[in-house]
């Protein structure tokens, strides 16, 4: 009688101790803390070499490597949302503050304000209200929502009343209802100037930085720092009739009066404007305790902040969804899957081809970029990356003694393959992730402190 077969099946402790004693343990660990952690690391084979000015290889490395995922979705990496976050910072602070990366200190005496533009209403929904006195407001259904985290907040009171083929096609227009809403900006700045719209360019340049961030409903709302600039950009003095005053009336003229028209699948007209709520704030030089303004230092990290997030959902509606199947098996709201099952719907539609809504049922239809700036308004993230990659190449030379000029860096690697082998690996990837973010959360405290 042949011996019977005795499967064993080990827990996640089980291999993740295993993981842990494997001889290639540390060399794996070194590759993680190289990607801060990633959560889907880019796995590479291949070789690194420097060859000095006779040709000579003076250090060389083969085998393996992690390259970082990229992803700027908090949900989905939180190391490489980290380092986006940062970059953002980076990107947003250079335009508000100056002296650094091509901008003069000299931004800060240009006209600025920080805007909010929200989508409009589709029907009622369960709000979160709270009176002066920090009681709860009741809901229009009747209720009070105490927790801030209430799921129904954001909700239609009504689902079957609630206009949801028109906040999916708000949401796929939104990207080209911000372009006119600057287009419109434009003539409006030079209308109060005396100038006729063509001849703006040649006195002034409108810079911004804008983020997209969705609200409870699913539906995204704009937070821009708009900048009034000279001709030449933030290197050039605003001209002498620019003001802040002038430009919060510009804006607010402009936010009311931008429409996009598309059509319903019925065929009618449908009509796309900005919500009526519609927040201006000056810009501070200092962070400031003035509700009617904002400190620079926390303008940028409020727009860094949301420049990671994604829906607002869960993890699930942070992927493309494949087919409608996909839709049914999705741990979101009943609200946010109406919004997707409504994308996918319209997506099948000859009228909407162009709107790609299918590709973006995942993000409820928005399909634009989540953090976006205009030409003349700072460095880019293209910029910061080479800077953080040529610094860490002299770093790197540095060990070995070798000047930057007189080194050849040759690189050959190929593609292997995506993510760790196994969720134990990912475990013990998430937990140096953790504890590298603590790490720089301590010597950031620090050294604002000293």
């Amino acid at each position: 009688m042949p011996a019977r077969r005795v499967r064993v099946v080990l827990t996640l402790e089980d291999r993740l101790a295993a993981r842990l004693r494997a001889a290639d343990y540390t060399s794996w660990r070194e590759k993680v803390k190289a990607v801060n952690g990633c959560a889907r690391p880019i796995r590479l084979l291949g070789s690194h070499q420097l060859r000095d000015t006779t040709g000579s290889v003076v250090h060389h490395y083969s085998g393996s490597i992690f390259a970082p995922c990229g992803n700027r979705r908090e949900t989905v990496c939180p190391a490489c949302s980290d380092r986006y976050s940062a970059d953002a910072f980076h990107l947003i602070r250079a335009g508000l503050c100056g002296g650094d990366k091509g901008v003069p200190e000299s931004v800060t005496e240009h006209p600025r304000v920080f805007v909010t533009l929200t989508a409009p209403s589709f029907g009622k929904v369960h709000t979160r209200r709270v009176s002066r006195r920090g009681r709860v407001i009741p809901c229009g259904c009747g209720t009070k929502h105490y927790r801030e985290d209430d799921p129904r907040i954001g909700t239609p009171l009504d689902p079957d009343a609630y206009d949801y083929e028109a906040a999916v096609l708000w949401q796929a227009h939104a990207g080209k209802l911000w372009h006119r809403f600057t287009v419109r900006l434009r003539r409006e700045l030079a209308h109060r100037a005396g100038l006729k719209a063509r001849e703006f360019a040649d006195h002034a340049r409108l810079s911004y930085s804008k983020v997209a961030e969705y609200q409870r409903r699913g539906l995204v709302h704009f937070h821009a720092l708009i900048r009034l600039d000279g001709p030449d950009g933030p290197t050039d003095r605003s001209p002498t009739w620019a003001s802040t005053e002038l430009l919060t009336d510009a804006i607010t003229a402009a936010a009311n009066g931008v429409v996009v028209t598309t059509e319903r699948p019925d065929g009618s007209t449908l009509s796309l404007r900005w919500g009526e709520q519609l927040d201006i704030r000056p810009v501070n030089h200092e962070d400031t305790t003035d509700s009617e303004a904002i400190g620079e230092r926390a303008l940028a990290g409020y727009i860094a902040k949301y420049a990671t997030k994604g829906t607002g959902t869960v993890d699930g509606a942070d992927r493309p969804i494949r087919s409608e199947r996909d839709i049914e098996h999705l741990r979101i709201s009943e609200h946010h899957r109406r919004m997707i099952r409504t994308c996918w719907t319209l997506g099948g539609l000859d009228q909407y081809e162009d709107l790609n809504l299918r590709r973006w049922a995942h993000m409820l239809g928005f399909r634009g970029h989540f953090l976006t700036k205009s030409r003349a308004y700072s460095t880019t993230f293209k910029q910061i990356r080479e800077d953080r990659r040529a610094y860490r190449i002299a770093e790197a030379l540095d060990r070995y003694g070798l000047d930057p000029d007189e080194v050849l860096v040759v690189n050959d690697w190929a593609f292997t393959g995506a993510g760790y082998r196994n969720d134990a690996e990912r475990e013990l990837a998430l937990g140096i992730a953790e504890r590298l973010r603590t790490q720089r959360q301590q010597q950031y405290r620090k050294e604002n402190t000293q």
